[in-house]
């Protein structure tokens, strides 16, 4: 079988907190009839638009992956382990919270049985735009709930002004909301499991609320020390490649590139890596091929591809994500570029 990048297509989901325009990640979709909240760059229904499996769906098409493509280490018995979103908030999203692993695979098998840990980057922020992530000092069970019942959960949660090119990790059992004016790219467990605590009375066209689902956001919140919040990336830089490492985590490793020259890669047998275009233009080149990219595309780099070249027109800058094979391979590969070890440490999150 043929190895080489793969180009996935997104496909948008309407939501009543998105926007009219996606430009300039996406500028076809302008002038909306109806707000888009969100592009998924790597869902179970993105088809393939070039390689071997162009015109198959991902999820289809990950059951079947060879060790080739998926990686040795990979496991491609279940769905596809990694969802990348864009997301385009112009009003406020729902107060919520994602479940975890075990609680999903007890619950929520019908939904597929896993829970959801993300990691969000800004692309873009108006001024004054925030998230809320986490549980402020002293807030209970007892007094989230008292909250909840007065519509008042906004005030139990931790404010985080949010630049772009910052990010914020968001671990399951983080009670959470995202803010207007912010495009973010989401990068998560393969999970759509989301339960909303408070809507803003928000009502669609037929004058419907969204459903709420308090009880299991009850049952699913960490109370107590909170792990989640703005994250502090350590940067190094190799010659042309600026490297910023955000976070790793037993579902997923992030890591920005940053170039304006010529990058020379090479991809590990264990494992795929996505490789998200945030800006710029260029094209992989591997033995003697090459593809074109553009700002706002998700690649699929697979495990047996070995030596590559990213040759950019534009600078370039990309998020790098893949599924670690323990969190030491990343502490040590930090290290080996000069982080110090504590530094390297405080960004892996068991």
């Amino acid at each position: 079988m043929i190895v080489c990048p793969a180009l996935l297509e997104p496909r948008f989901s309407p939501r009543p907190w998105g926007a009219l325009s996606l430009a300039p990640f996406f500028p076809e979709k302008s002038n909306l009839a109806e707000p888009l909240g969100e592009a998924w760059m790597t869902g179970s229904e993105c088809r393939f638009s070039s390689g071997p499996f162009r015109g198959q769906k991902l999820g289809d098409a990950w059951s079947a992956m060879p060790a080739e493509w998926a990686g040795t280490a990979a496991d491609t018995g279940g769905v596809f382990p990694l969802l990348v979103k864009f997301i385009f908030a112009e009003e406020k999203l729902s107060v919520q919270v994602h479940p975890d692993d075990d609680y999903a695979g007890k619950h929520e098998k019908a939904a597929g049985g896993r829970g959801k840990t993300e990691m969000w980057y800004a692309l873009g922020a108006r001024p004054g735009a925030e998230v809320l992530v986490g549980l402020k000092p002293g807030v209970t069970r007892e007094s989230y709930q008292r909250a909840v019942a007065d519509w008042t959960e906004e005030e139990c949660l931790e404010r985080i002004p949010l630049r772009a090119g910052e990010a914020v990790f968001v671990p399951a059992g983080t009670a959470h909301t995202i803010g207007p004016g912010l495009v973010l790219c989401e990068i998560q467990e393969h999970s759509d499991l989301t339960y909303r605590v408070y809507d803003y009375n928000r009502r669609d066209a037929q004058g419907r609320a969204r459903e709420l689902h308090i009880e299991k956001a009850m049952e699913v919140i960490r109370f107590g020390e909170q792990r989640g919040g703005k994250v502090e990336p350590a940067r190094v830089e190799q010659g042309v490649l600026r490297q910023t490492y955000f976070v790793a985590c037993r579902y997923f490793a992030i890591e920005k590139w940053d170039f304006s020259e010529s990058v020379v890669a090479e991809s590990s047998r264990e494992r795929f890596e996505l490789m998200i275009i945030l800006e710029g233009s260029g094209r992989f080149e591997w033995h003697g091929s090459h593809n074109e990219y553009g700002t706002a595309q998700a690649w699929m780099i697979p495990a047996g591809l070995g030596a590559y070249r990213i040759e950019p027109v534009l600078r370039t800058a990309l998020l790098r994500t893949y599924v670690p094979h323990g969190m030491n391979e990343f502490v040590e590969r930090l290290k080996a570029r000069g982080v110090p070890e504590q530094v390297a440490s405080r960004l892996v999150y068991p």
